[in-house]
């Protein structure tokens, strides 16, 4: 892992100048003009010139391009052109909200997939098994945004239609009520997890339905293996057997997909948070994107790509630590 370090972090600076460059050049190509869309179609030409050359927008684009680079690599992240405000305080507004939902799903992906896989595999071939391998099946395929409206559709708009109790009657949009800084801070933590749990749980049922699919398949493949029959022939009860001989072996992969769901993680932030109108970077990004405030997407992209970078190493340093079959100094 020490040897391997220098190439892994050469490979994820390279990934990220890769995704920022894509970005870049897609923000150029998509139709609009974003001093058009802040002066408004009244403006005349030469009000619009001179904004474009304050902006530095009327340079060759490989210009603008390095000089952004320059400044990002630099801490300086420019202004936003649509909020004519610092764009790192734009996204220190958001990051926290975004943390906050991708690490509350995360948690609960790997705590319900790890379960539902393990209890699966102990039944492997049975009617139960077949029955929750369907159900996550057709969950894991459904888009999040899917999942998103339906959950909005039952837990929203249908709890207050069928006058469900007001704890099943969740709010739909926002991270906190009306009035919600009046309240008491009990009050207050209580109003934020309600406005928590239809993000979260959208997130986490998809992730959930693919880590339990990947732990179950892990963990099957396991109990084929030598270890497994010694370890019962020394007498070691079933359940001993399958936690902590299995289920070790089996996560050790199930780490590793850590990293590979952190891209689509991020990427259904995006259109989760539009649809629950939550305060994070995606909501920030798809805004960003529709007043063409070009440092602001492309700020966000590359937080995102550090984000996803950095889980994709801490995985493989993590998979590599808890791998059993490690060899550990005497």
């Amino acid at each position: 892992m020490r040897t391997a370090l220098p190439r892994r972090l050469a490979i994820a600076a390279l990934t990220i100048v890769l995704v920022v460059t894509a970005t870049f050049a897609a923000l150029h190509v998509m139709p609009g003009d974003p001093v058009r869309l802040l002066l408004g179609p009244a403006a005349d030409p030469a009000t619009v010139t001179a904004a474009r050359h304050a902006l530095g927008l009327d340079r060759p684009l490989p210009v603008q391009y390095l000089e952004w680079l320059a400044r990002f690599a630099s801490g300086r992240w420019g202004t936003s052109i649509a909020q004519q405000r610092p764009v790192a305080a734009v996204l220190g507004d958001a990051l926290g909200p975004t943390l906050l939902l991708v690490g509350a799903s995360l948690l609960l992906t790997y705590l319900g997939g790890v379960l539902v896989g393990a209890w699966q595999a102990a039944r492997r071939a049975s009617r139960a098994d077949a029955a929750v391998t369907a159900a996550t099946t057709v969950l894991y395929a459904l888009p999040s945004y899917v999942v998103a409206l339906a959950l909005v559709a039952v837990f929203a708009y249908g709890a207050a239609l069928w006058r469900w109790p007001a704890p099943l009657r969740l709010p739909a949009f926002g991270a906190a009520g009306l009035g919600a800084d009046l309240l008491g801070p009990a009050a207050r933590l209580a109003d934020r997890v309600r406005h928590l749990v239809l993000p979260v749980a959208t997130l986490a049922l998809v992730g959930i339905a693919g880590t339990a699919r990947y732990v179950r398949g892990a963990m099957v493949d396991a109990l084929r293996q030598p270890f497994v029959r010694a370890a019962r022939a020394r007498g070691l009860s079933e359940s001993r057997v399958l936690l902590r001989h299995v289920l070790r072996t089996a996560l050790v992969p199930v780490v590793t997909l850590f990293g590979l769901q952190l891209p689509a993680l991020f990427s259904g932030v995006v259109f989760v948070e539009s649809i629950f109108a939550w305060p994070g970077m995606g909501r920030v990004t798809v805004q960003a994107v529709l007043a063409r405030d070009y440092p602001v997407v492309m700020a966000s992209t590359a937080v995102f790509a550090v984000l996803v970078v950095a889980g994709n190493l801490l995985a493989d340093a993590v998979a590599a630590l808890a791998d059993p079959r490690r060899e550990r100094p005497a």
